[in-house]
């Protein structure tokens, strides 16, 4: 391979692998550099050279000139006589700095006395042997290339393609890398279609030894945070934010939200017209329900929001230190305060970062007359 068509075989590795020239250069380098010294069986001190520009490529042997040996250890007997030790010297990679001098007049210690060895079939042996270590470097590097570009995405949603699943897991492909989701990280009861595009949030992403790891859920809180973000534009340009979200996949999400401005109704730019938005929330969320809850400064109100569906709620706060608050509820309304499961009202807490009890009229009025 002469120095022009190394030059297109680097070009092309570049523009397909998207990554770094420089990279591919200094894994050539370190490969050439092996494959002489075990081909050519030397012990010297090797770097191999490629002009970034022609392509041409030099084996450079270099001896490192190092002190003399007045230099040297003194070591000292039992019997006070003194030896001196000089240093090491290793004749295939270093040179001493009295013979140095005979070579190159005023050089000095640790600067390198260098001469060209490149063997005239040096490209076709090399180029065999280098092979195993390019191929090496480079997938290092664009192993390297595709954390730069996914660390930056952890906490963000995109869409894939559903490209393979096994007993545990589903293998999203997210254009350069595949990221894993795991089954149990799906809506519950959602049916997924292989080669299908798939929105999912990335929840981790984390370089090993094997590769890039990026997991990805459609289980997580973010998902749903994202996911308005998406389809509500009020959220995108700060008109409407989005002050906290809760979830329990597949059974309900909570999400508070507010605006600065009196005039903008949050809730209903989330929901949008004719429930268009919000309704694509829901689709996506495979019927999961969502509750949009009006944040309040005021504790005791935003308590009362998020208890929704419930209505004609009552909320005291009994410790703010604490965060304790008890609501009161009819008789009607307490099943939907509590929610499936509980799932309301632990929400709630969650969204409000309050431990709600709740209890309805009857029970206090029941407690009320006990305690005459």
């Amino acid at each position: 391979m002469n120095a022009k068509e190394f030059l297109k075989a680097l070009d092309h590795i570049v523009e397909e692998k998207n990554i770094s020239r420089d990279v591919v250069l200094e894994a050539m380098e370190l490969a050439l550099a092996t494959a002489y010294k075990k081909n050519f069986d030397s012990k010297t001190n090797v770097r191999v050279d490629i002009n970034r520009e022609t392509g041409e490529i030099k084996v450079i042997s270099y001896l490192v000139v190092v002190d003399d040996y007045d230099d040297g250890i003194e070591s000292v007997d039992e019997e006070g006589n003194v030896t001196r030790i000089p240093p090491e010297i290793n004749e295939d990679a270093q040179i001493l700095l009295e013979d140095a001098e005979e070579i190159v007049p005023g050089i000095k210690v640790g600067e390198t006395i260098e001469r060209e060895v490149t063997p005239k079939d040096f490209g076709r042996v090399a180029t065999s042997t280098a092979k195993q270590v390019i191929n090496q470097k480079i997938r290092e590097a664009e192993r390297n290339s595709i954390i730069e570009e996914f660390e930056g995405k952890e906490g963000e949603m995109m869409v894939g393609l559903l490209a393979m699943e096994d007993a545990r897991n589903y293998y999203v492909d997210l254009g350069r890398t595949r990221g894993i989701l795991p089954k149990g990280e799906m809506i519950p009861d959602e049916v997924v279609t292989m080669g299908s595009s798939i929105r999912v949030y990335i929840s981790k992403v984390e370089a090993t030894t094997k590769g890039p790891l990026i997991l990805l859920s459609r289980k997580h809180y973010g998902f749903v945070r994202r996911l308005f973000e998406t389809e509500i534009p009020e959220l995108v340009d700060g008109t409407v934010r989005l002050y906290a979200c809760v979830r329990e996949a597949g059974i309900r999400s909570k999400v508070a939200v507010y605006s600065e401005n009196e005039k903008v109704d949050a809730i209903g730019a989330c929901i949008g017209e004719r429930g268009s938005r919000i309704g694509s929330i829901l689709k996506e969320l495979n019927g999961e329900r969502v509750d949009l809850v009006l944040y309040s400064e005021e504790p005791a109100e935003f308590i009362k929001n998020a208890l929704s569906p419930a209505k004609d709620v009552i909320v005291n706060i009994i410790d703010p230190i604490k965060r304790e608050a008890l609501a009161i509820v009819n008789d009607e309304n307490l099943s939907l305060a509590i929610g499936k499961k509980g799932s309301n009202i632990k929400l709630a807490s969650r969204l409000t970062k309050y431990h709600i009890e709740i209890k309805t009229l009857s029970q206090i009025n029941e407690e009320g007359n006990k305690g005459e």
